[in-house]
């Protein structure tokens, strides 16, 4: 470990829980029998839990550390639309109408979670501060400029250009060739957006049990049985909310989400003047590469937060801060001689088609495979099918009506993934 560049204070925790500690308490004993049994206390599970338990079912959320411990409270706070293909894209594979429907699904998660903190009153800093997306190379911001002006028949994105001459009112650096501007996207503190989840959650009625690692699903004639490793329940449906942490539990949904990790740092404290050159908006920033970098300021704009894939294979965040930060310094060489204070990474999950997915097997169902865009995405589906589960209205999402693909071969570990990134890095190098 390269201790030069880490604070005295240096933490390998998430940033975000110096402002909300995660939850220890246990959660209590295990009921013999529920209505619904949710895997997962992130917030897909939560806010499953929340409808179901609000519908007056009773709601058991199972988590196999504490509540929020996965990417959760490990993310970057970055609220967008969070469908990656385009509308083009979307229309060869399902058609343009399915397409359609797909794309609004992705605005919808983002006006959706900005109702509800709004509506619930969670302190969690949501802002509407727009995203400002970098153009690596000059071939990136055309291609760019083309995205843009493509046809989005699902809703009006309000995204702009701004030339490289223009970079000076979006960010201090320059090693970006311009870029674009998506005024709607937004900013959260993960952390105290979990905590107010979970409080809702439990104030709902549902009961949420830490340190119960689920480790065997049985279907059985009437619902299922759930061995954990605190003892066995049985339960009339359940709910799989455990996205790049699903693991062995269900073969079938292991198969088809890709587990990856994603690394973040936070800065030490840097002065105000020069946050506020280098980061003149409070935009969350992200680029072209297909190794996206992402990062923000902090709520109180007094660390940068950034992330992204740095290694071939999984490592320690003990390594991975000091690469981050080496790309960090690339970015804003101004910032030559800060420090480390936090380093973590959490495992994100991927498909094999880019998209999320959400369904239901004969009482089983499932939300997850967000590809690194969950932070809206999760909690939105999350919703979807707890109310889906409860036999309520508003369950229905386009993500239920498509295939859910694996690759032959695959069984839930990424073999392939040290090429693919090496692959991808050469793309990025050379704008392939």
């Amino acid at each position: 470990m390269d201790t030069g560049v880490f604070a005295a204070d240096y933490s390998a925790t998430p940033y975000w829980w110096r402002a909300a500690p995660p939850d220890t308490r246990d959660g209590g004993t295990l009921p013999a029998e529920v209505d619904i049994a949710i895997v997962g206390a992130g917030y897909t599970g939560l806010h499953a839990g929340i409808q179901t338990a609000r519908a007056g079912l009773v709601t058991l959320v199972l988590d196999a550390d504490v509540p929020g411990w996965g990417c959760s409270t490990r993310n970057g706070g970055q609220v967008s639309t969070s469908v990656k293909p385009s509308f083009a894209s979307l229309s060869a594979r399902f058609g343009p109408s399915l397409a359609t429907d797909i794309l609004r699904e992705g605005q919808a998660s983002l006006d959706f979670t900005q109702r509800f903190i709004a509506g619930e009153g969670i302190d969690a800093d949501f802002r509407v501060v727009g995203r400002f997306h970098g153009a690596h190379l000059a071939k990136s911001y055309d291609r760019l400029a083309r995205d843009i002006a493509a046809p989005n028949p699902a809703f009006e994105t309000g995204a702009y250009m701004v030339p490289r001459a223009g970079m000076a009112g979006e960010t201090g650096s320059g090693a970006y060739h311009g870029g674009a501007v998506f005024p709607r996207h937004a900013s959260l503190d993960p952390g105290k957006y979990h905590r107010g989840l979970l409080q809702i959650c439990r104030h709902a009625g549902a009961q949420v049990v830490a340190g119960c690692r689920v480790t065997e699903l049985e279907r059985q004639s009437r619902g299922f049985l759930l061995r954990t490793e605190r003892g066995a329940l049985r339960a009339g449906k359940v709910i799989l909310a455990t996205n790049g942490y699903s693991g062995p539990l269900s073969q079938w949904h292991r198969r088809r989400v890709v587990p990856i990790g994603s690394y973040v740092i936070a800065t030490g404290e840097i002065p105000t003047p020069l946050m506020d050159r280098l980061f003149p908006t409070d935009r969350i920033l992200s680029d072209t590469r297909r190794l996206v970098y992402y990062y923000r300021p902090s709520p109180d704009r007094s660390r940068v937060l950034f992330g992204g894939r740095v290694s071939l294979a999984e490592s320690d965040p003990d390594r991975t801060g000091p690469v981050l930060l080496r790309e960090l310094i690339r970015l804003f060489p101004d910032l030559r001689g800060t420090r480390i204070g936090h380093s973590w990474s959490g495992t994100v999950a991927y498909s094999f088609d880019t998209l999320m997915h959400a369904g239901e097997d004969a009482g089983l169902f499932h939300a997850m495979g967000y590809c690194g865009s969950g932070v809206g995405m999760a909690g939105y589906l999350g919703m979807r099918i707890g109310r889906r589960a409860a036999g309520l209205d508003g369950g229905e999402t386009a993500f239920a009506r498509i295939p859910f693909p694996t690759r032959p071969l695959y069984t839930g570990s990424p073999w392939f993934l040290a090429p693919s990134v090496l692959v991808y890095r050469l793309r990025d190098r050379f704008g392939w």
